[in-house]
């Protein structure tokens, strides 16, 4: 099947970070027939609605950008929607696909779904090889099944259906919340609350999980969105795929960059009791690479950017409750 500017594209989750992102790269590109909707118009999780939405929009292309996601703590806590709610996501939306007929399908996913330990950097072919991380191992198995899902239908019927695993992601649109966020959001909440919070003339400390010596790699989200509208152009040779920049920091290194631009002049403490998570995710990126795909934002850029759109939208913030 041709792509073209007219196609009939769904993008779930086009309300999320990266969906929104995804969509404002599209319209950029003069794609003008883009599906959106909401979770209150189509629950996903729910296989009639998602039966009748395909047979009423009959969508050619789909970009799964769906899904529950958190940190650490939420990931920790809430293990069972994380589970099943991703399950029933990301089940509904490939089957249906395959029924009815959907050519392109590009799956998103992330770098979780390798094993703890794998050696540095990740290659694709590490997935499936030893345990999760078991912090966010209930995220990590049901975006495991998409992928084998995908790969299942490529095997079996020969459809362009690929996934594509983003390392950490941040940028526009992100969640703030400090129980739900990621460590790069988060980080950037706490600055600069910190940064506006004194006692006795001096900026509030700010306390981080851990001990600042995980090594973690950062992908702005409109890297990642460009990464999909690249895929959704070009047909690729296999069906799974690193998303990222291939460089990496310590959380420490992380914090300071970030409180560097915030303008924190507090002081940081490291919460050793807290738990570190996998002690190092890079992902190789050379596949990608050879593909003919690059990220181009730089992390300090990106972070300045993404605090700039945090400044201008802090008031509208609402706590996200599990």
């Amino acid at each position: 099947m041709t792509i073209n500017h007219h196609s009939r594209i769904y993008i779930a989750g086009h309300r999320g970070m990266v969906g929104s992102a995804i969509w404002r790269a599209l319209e950029a590109k003069g794609y003008s027939n883009l599906i959106g909707k909401t979770s209150a118009e189509l629950d996903l999780r729910n296989q009639k609605a998602v039966s009748d939405f395909f047979q009423t929009e009959k969508p050619e292309v789909v970009i799964d950008a769906a899904a529950r996601v958190g940190g650490i703590l939420a990931n920790n806590e809430y293990p069972y929607p994380f589970l099943m709610e991703n399950l029933q996501i990301q089940n509904n939306l490939i089957d249906y696909s395959l029924k009815a007929d959907v050519k392109k399908f590009i799956f998103l996913g992330s770098s979780c779904i390798y094993p703890k330990l794998a050696p540095q950097p990740l290659k694709e072919e590490y997935l499936l090889t030893g345990p999760l991380e078991p912090t966010n191992e209930w995220y990590a198995v049901a975006k495991i099944t998409g992928v084998k899902a995908c790969e299942a239908i490529r095997k079996q019927f020969g459809k362009d259906y690929i996934s594509l695993m983003p390392t950490n992601l941040y940028g526009p649109y992100d969640n703030f919340d400090l129980k739900t966020s990621h460590v790069l959001p988060a980080m950037i909440r706490k600055f600069h609350e910190a940064k506006q919070s004194t006692v006795d003339g001096r900026q509030s400390t700010v306390s981080l999980w851990g001990s600042g010596t995980p090594m973690r790699e950062f992908l702005f989200v409109e890297d990642l969105a460009d990464a999909v509208v690249f895929a959704l152009e070009n047909k690729f040779e296999d069906n799974l795929y690193n998303v990222g920049t291939g460089a990496d920091l310590t959380i420490r290194e992380l914090a300071e960059l970030i409180q560097k631009t915030v303008g924190h002049a507090g002081e940081i403490i490291w919460d050793s009791s807290k738990p570190d998570g996998t002690p190092r995710k890079l992902m190789d990126v050379s596949k990608m690479e050879k593909a003919g795909w690059k990220a181009k934002v730089g992390l300090e850029e990106g972070i300045k950017r993404t605090y700039v759109w945090f400044l201008e939208h802090q008031d509208s913030f609402k706590e996200v409750k599990i």
